[in-house]
Order: C-alpha cells, then sequence, then structure tokens
C-alpha cells in the first residue's frame, strides 16, 4: 500500500515498487482519474495493481481503506504512509493558520500514527512487514514562515513517532522514515525565482531533488537488503545542512 500515491511523491514511489514486482494498492483522496491512469500504467507493463479511493480526515476511512486493503491482497508486507494535505498548490493554500494546523493534524499526523500502528500491528500478526513514513528534512533543522511552522509541527511528529513504534513493532516489523528535502513536485515547477535560487542555495549537490529518487530510497528500505535498518530518519536531501 502506497497512500497518496495519484501524484508526486507517492506515485514514483508506487511505479518504482511496481517495477520491482509489489502487488499494489493505489491510493487516493480526490484525484481519482490520476489513480485510475497510474493502474492501468501498471498493468501495462505486466505488474499488479488496485485502486482505492479515502478521504483521511475521515479517521472510518482511513480504517475501511486498510481493512479492505488486507482483503483485497490477502496480507501487506509494506505499508508506505505518504498522503498529506497539499497546503502549496490547493485550494488549502488560501485557509488560515489555524484551518491548516487542524487539516495536517487530521491527515498527515493523525492519519499516518492510525494506519501504521494497525498495519505493524497485522505485519507483526503474520510475523513480517515493514513500514515506511515521509517526513521533512526541515522539521529538525527549522524553517522560517508560517508553512515551515505548519510542516514542521506535523512531520516532526511523524518522525519522532516513527522511532517510538519501530520499537514497538521490533524485531518482526521495520519501521523507517524518509525526511525529503527540496523535492520538485508541483510546487517547485512553478516556484518563483527567488525560491528556485535559494533550492540551488542550499542544496550541496546543486539540484531539485526529484520523486525518483525518494522512490529508489524507498524500494531500498522496504526491501531485504536493508533488513538491518528500523527506527531511522533518513535525509534524502542532496546534502542540505540549512
Amino acid at each position: 500500500m502506497v497512500t497518496g500515491s495519484s501524484s508526486g511523491v507517492g506515485r514514483a514511489i508506487a511505479c518504482e515498487l511496481a517495477r520491482g514486482g509489489a502487488r499494489l494498492m493505489v491510493h487516493c483522496r480526490k484525484n481519482v482519474d490520476s489513480a485510475r491512469e497510474l493502474v492501468e500504467s501498471i498493468r501495462s507493463f505486466g505488474g499488479e495493481a488496485e485502486m482505492v479511493v479515502a478521504d483521511f480526515s475521515d479517521p472510518s476511512a482511513a480504517d475501511a481503506m486498510l481493512e479492505s486493503s488486507w482483503r483485497a491482497l490477502g496480507r501487506v508486507d509494506v505499508w508506505v504512509n505518504n498522503a498529506g494535505v497539499d497546503l502549496l498548490t490547493g485550494p488549502e493554500a488560501d485557509w488560515g493558520f489555524d484551518e491548516k494546523l487542524a487539516a495536517l493534524w487530521e491527515v498527515d499526523v493523525r492519519a499516518t500514527v492510525r494506519l501504521a500502528r494497525e498495519a505493524g500491528r497485522r505485519m507483526r500478526e503474520a510475523n513480517g512487514g515493514t513500514v515506511l513514513n515521509i517526513g521533512w528534512d526541515q522539521a529538525e533543522r527549522g524553517m522560517e514562515g508560517d508553512s515551515g511552522e505548519l510542516f514542521a509541527v506535523a512531520k516532526g511528529a511523524v518522525m519522532s513517532f516513527t522511532r517510538s513504534l519501530a520499537l514497538s513493532l521490533a524485531p518482526a516489523v521495520r519501521v523507517n522514515c524518509i525526511a525529503a528535502g527540496w523535492i520538485r513536485t508541483a510546487w517547485g515547477e512553478k516556484a518563483s525565482d527567488e525560491w528556485q535560487e535559494r533550492v540551488l542555495d542550499e542544496t550541496p549537490l546543486g539540484r531539485w531533488g526529484e520523486p525518483e529518487d525518494i522512490a529508489r530510497l524507498a524500494r531500498f528500505l522496504v526491501s531485504p537488503e536493508a533488513d538491518y535498518l528500523t527506527g531511522q530518519i533518513i535525509c534524502a536531501n542532496g546534502g542540505a545542512q540549512r
């Protein structure tokens, strides 16, 4: 299962895992056409994929999606919590601070915690599996402004939670987190010249990260090659330190 996989980083992760032979559950909240196209694309190269729609601001919808995923797949070996509220390019960008904070808490934090705990519990009963969360590199370093404060609250919580859940579920289930840096998704493609310069200035490797950079790391972290890694926050940010 890859939540929030109709676009951006989630879509790239779903494609990468499918190319590795995984049977995929593709999740979206409202971008049904894009999610359906992804399922068809995966099937076109011989992969297996199904689609599920759920709004994580409703806890019952998230719970029902998890249940349907287990029914569809028989068992789930990999659970990727990627879904989050788009506060930068969607209509939510016009919301006030408190409204944005509430939405982030419901979707990015509470849904991630609930889904990771229940998925992890079921995996532990099956004696194996891995949970992967998506964080933010600047949650630990800090970034100025409303967006910096908001995402620090949400992604900082997810990253701390990852470490504790890894201890709770060990040794049967591994839990890790990718703390992504400046990744060129929808906002990055339209960012102003000032932001484009800032990203390059802050990134020692001198470029934006691409969704595929995160996807390749995700594939490694959920694979047997990473069997000695759990409770880790892996920064994928081109070496940025500020």
